[in-house]
């Protein structure tokens, strides 16, 4: 297998492992919401055209996005200093204490998918979620 074909395969695996979790959480929260969410947690305030960039949805998907994420408390909107014009998009305390209930809830449902691997494999993994965190700049992973 080429190194092309290795990272192919898990980027294609972690997209299942995701799915896999969010299936048996039976969580509808969509997935926008948790990855701005976690982009926030990582970056501090955005412009909501840089977020909606980061996040991969459209700027208007981010407007109502946000605007749903306000009315629950997760995420507070403001004018940008520099431009009245520009809206400024931050996390709130709740907000990240939603996003750290929803990364335990996810670990939770994978932890039996992963329970007949030996201290060799858990080593791979643990190595291979390094690697990932410093090459990727995953805040989460990296701590």
């Amino acid at each position: 297998m080429t190194h092309s074909e290795d990272l192919r395969n898990l980027v294609v695996a972690a997209h299942a492992l995701t799915r896999i979790a969010a299936q048996e959480t039976r969580n509808e929260t969509p997935a926008a919401q948790w990855r701005t969410l976690t982009i926030l947690r990582e970056n501090g305030p955005l412009r909501l055209g840089e977020l909606a960039s980061l996040s991969r949805v459209t700027q208007p998907g981010m407007t109502r996005l946000v605007g749903a994420m306000t009315e629950a408390g997760l995420v507070r909107k403001s004018t940008d200093a520099e431009d009245s014009r520009v809206t400024r998009v931050e996390v709130t305390d709740f907000g990240v204490s939603a996003l750290e209930a929803w990364m335990s809830q996810l670990t939770d449902a994978l932890a039996p998918h992963f329970s007949d691997l030996d201290d060799q494999d858990w080593e791979a993994l643990s190595r291979t979620a390094g690697i990932l965190a410093r090459k990727t700049g995953a805040a989460e992973l990296a701590r």
